[in-house]
């Protein structure tokens, strides 16, 4: 297994809406170890395909306090939604930034699992606000989408400004002098 890179907002890749998964074959199936291995180290409770830049119609969700209760949808559809509710939501996709967004707290939904046979179960609370959460990442949508154009914009700013800020300073030692190859 190994972990993936998982993209950060406002990278367009995650804006990208994916495709259905037609192959269940052993790519995928290590793909979806990949994103539960990643998931689990980020650490997260559910990982859309397309924020680990494979956008293809997969998510990988682990609501439980100790990883017990892993799940997968491939080609996920929600046929019901029940109860709108407001709760606060993070994402992998936006670190360190947590605010509330309006879901249906159940949702009723049609997916297959990573054999390719066909489910439906019903989720509520977490389970079910993590299913929309991760299924906006599969249509290029992000929880930041909610909220006002003026929070968005500041979102953004704020994890450009920490990204510059993580950045290793350049130090003239580190510049290899013109003329010289790397490698040999």
């Amino acid at each position: 297994m190994a972990l993936l890179d998982i993209l950060e907002f406002p990278d367009p890749r995650l804006r990208t809406c994916a495709v259905p998964v037609m192959a269940f074959d052993g790519e995928l199936s290590r793909l979806i170890d990949d994103m539960f291995e990643t998931m689990y180290a980020a650490p997260g409770i559910g990982l859309a395909a397309s924020q680990v830049d494979v956008h293809r119609r997969l998510i990988v969700m682990d609501c439980s306090n100790d990883r017990s209760d892993p799940l997968v949808f491939i080609n996920p559809e929600i046929l019901s939604r029940e109860n709108m509710g407001v709760m606060e939501e993070g994402c992998l996709s936006v670190p360190g930034i947590f605010d509330e967004v309006e879901r249906a707290q159940r949702v009723r939904v049609r997916a297959k699992d990573r054999d390719g046979k066909v489910f439906e179960c019903e989720l509520d609370g977490i389970r079910a606000v993590c299913l929309q959460h991760e299924m906006d990442h599969l249509d290029g949508k992000l929880f930041v989408d909610y909220l006002s154009m003026l929070k968005r914009d500041q979102i953004r700013k704020k994890l450009e400004k920490e990204r510059r800020d993580q950045r290793p300073a350049k130090q003239d030692s580190d510049k290899v002098p013109a003329g010289v190859v790397l490698g040999r």
